[in-house]
């Protein structure tokens, strides 16, 4: 996927920026959703739909990226920046699943029971171990999307601004 400028600026760049913001905004809803159910059930489908956006946006970013990469002057930042943003699609992927375990999960947890006694419930005590390992796997998920988001773009960030030191102490320009 890859896209070169828009309005003479590199789509890079605006892409980054969507993705700097949606996935951890995803992260810390799916956070939400796994600790207080009620929350889960205001976001309902909208909490998966922010992950899978999440899912689209990254291959659009480092398709970007790789088309920008190819632009700039090559260096160690711009190579790091470009192989933590590699790491950053599993972990979105990672994010989606989890959204939609939640909100199946919700959906079952909340849906009436069958009539005819089948499928009964399980009791509290398997429900909350199911539950409690639901918020500890969203929570890892989460601050993994975190940081390899924060990582990504403190990097691309260091690769933009970052200028050589071409003077030493005491020079003047």
């Amino acid at each position: 996927m890859q896209t070169s400028l828009f309005d003479g600026i590199p789509t890079h760049v605006l892409f980054a920026h969507f993705v700097v913001v949606l996935v951890p905004l995803t992260a810390l809803a799916a956070v939400a959703c796994a600790v207080r159910p009620l929350v889960l059930r205001r976001f309902g489908l909208v909490l998966p739909l922010l992950a899978l956006v999440c899912v689209v946006l990254v291959p659009f970013t480092t398709g970007s990226g790789t088309w920008l990469e190819e632009h700039v002057q090559e260096n160690d930042l711009v190579e790091r920046h470009a192989e933590v943003g590699e790491q950053l699609l599993p972990w979105t992927v990672a994010l989606l699943a989890v959204s939609i375990l939640l909100w199946w999960a919700h959906r079952r947890r909340t849906s009436p029971a069958p009539e005819d006694g089948a499928g009964t419930r399980e009791s509290a005590g398997p429900r909350l171990v199911v539950r409690l390992l639901g918020v500890m796997v969203t929570l890892v998920v989460a601050a993994g999307a975190g940081y390899v988001t924060y990582d990504a773009g403190h990097s691309g960030a260091k690769a933009a601004w970052h200028q050589p030191v071409q003077r030493r102490l005491g020079q003047q320009d």
